[in-house]
């Protein structure tokens, strides 16, 4: 058990991986469905892959490595399409959000892979209940040192990201209250949570070995954190975003995390401490319990604002990251949101409350999935 060679990869390069919910579309709710649309896309030749997840009635895809937003855009939209198209031939429907607003867990089946197999037998029910959607997003490192630096500067805008990208208000057919109920799912694994505080690769190695020896861990996929690094693509991998509604809010986010990752890289606003981490949770759950109107703990100086109002100073402090990434759209995109309606979870209680069906709702997020009709 070794964490291997950290991969070179291109600085500030993009891969997305985004979980999606298959569901009939009878009653809209999730279908066993992975298998047969893994074999009829598995006919097309696509930018990246579409892979199973833990159980069948999910699916993720998956971008090859990236560059731009436009590059990210241009590739969801094709494994988008393609998806689109192999699922209705199978009277499937496809879409996000970060939970299926009234699945039942205990209905859902395992996906016959070894590891998954493994996964439920070591977690029980959790496993089933893992049946939940999000967006991950990988940035390019030179180094595996500058990927703990990144790491750890990133984690101050982990409640930023959740509030932002936050789709799943309900669970069971309940208002959970929460903007993102899918993370308190994670939070139930024992490896969730934040990674350790340390700063280089060595002292990194020294932590997986000590993991290791216990014979918790024996690879970077036993980790649930927030954030990992993932060596062998000699990346960083952000974990908490729930799959947006549409392709271009994913692409649109996964922008946002690069143009972070730069303004960190190149402008050094904070230098990581352990001390950072003081009101980690606390504000990780403000953006579940209350997405955008949550409170933001300042981990520097204390002070209390809302998380609206830290993404918004955020955002112009980004301006000239993105206008050099070509993420000005992205960027564009998030405020528009931020002065409107504000996050997807927020769309989907207005349809709830104007519809009152939840599968009026799921049937109304396949078609924001599915994009415009051409």
């Amino acid at each position: 058990m070794s964490l291997g060679p950290f991969a070179e990869s291109r600085a500030l390069s993009m891969g997305v991986e985004l979980e999606l919910q298959i569901v009939n579309l009878h009653d809209f709710d999730l279908s066993p469905g992975s298998s047969d649309l893994l074999r009829l896309v598995g006919r097309r030749t696509l930018p990246g892959l579409v892979t199973p997840e833990i159980t069948d009635s999910m699916i993720e895809l998956c971008t090859g490595v990236c560059t731009s937003h436009a590059e990210v855009l241009g590739q969801l939209t094709e494994i988008r399409d393609a998806l689109v198209q192999c699922a209705a031939q199978l009277n499937l429907g496809l879409c996000g959000g970060g939970t299926h607003p009234f699945q039942h867990w205990s209905e859902r089946r395992i996906y016959d892979t070894p590891r998954f197999h493994q996964v439920a037998e070591l977690y029980g029910y959790l496993s089933k209940q893992f049946t939940i959607f999000g967006q991950h997003v990988h940035i390019g490192c030179p180094s595996p040192d500058q990927a703990l630096l990144l790491l750890h500067g990133l984690s101050r805008f982990i409640p930023h990201l959740i509030a932002l990208s936050a789709s799943s208000p309900f669970v069971q057919g309940t208002d959970t209250g929460f903007h993102s109920a899918r993370l308190n799912s994670v939070f139930a694994f024992p490896l969730s949570g934040r990674a350790p505080f340390v700063l280089t690769w060595d002292a990194f190695q020294t932590y997986f070995d000590k993991m290791a020896c216990t014979g918790v861990v024996k690879s970077m996929k036993d980790f649930y954190w927030d954030i990992r690094p993932k060596p062998e693509y000699g990346t960083i991998e952000v974990r908490v975003l729930d799959t947006p509604l549409t392709i271009e809010k994913a692409a649109a986010m996964a922008a946002l995390v690069q143009c972070l990752a730069r303004w960190i890289s190149m402008d050094r606003p904070f230098d990581p401490t352990e001390d950072d981490y003081l009101p980690y949770t606390f504000n990780r759950f403000q953006a579940c319990r209350f997405g955008l109107e949550g409170t933001f703990v300042d981990p520097k100086t204390g002070e209390h604002r809302t998380l609206r109002e830290d993404i918004t100073t955020t955002l112009a402090a980004l301006a000239p990251h993105a206008t050099a990434l070509h993420a000005g759209a992205a960027i564009a995109l998030l405020r528009g949101e931020l002065a409107g309606m504000g996050n997807d979870a927020t769309w989907i209680r207005a349809v709830a409350e104007r519809e009152q069906l939840l599968p009026e709702v799921v049937r109304q997020q396949c078609q924001r999935w599915a994009g415009p009709a051409p």
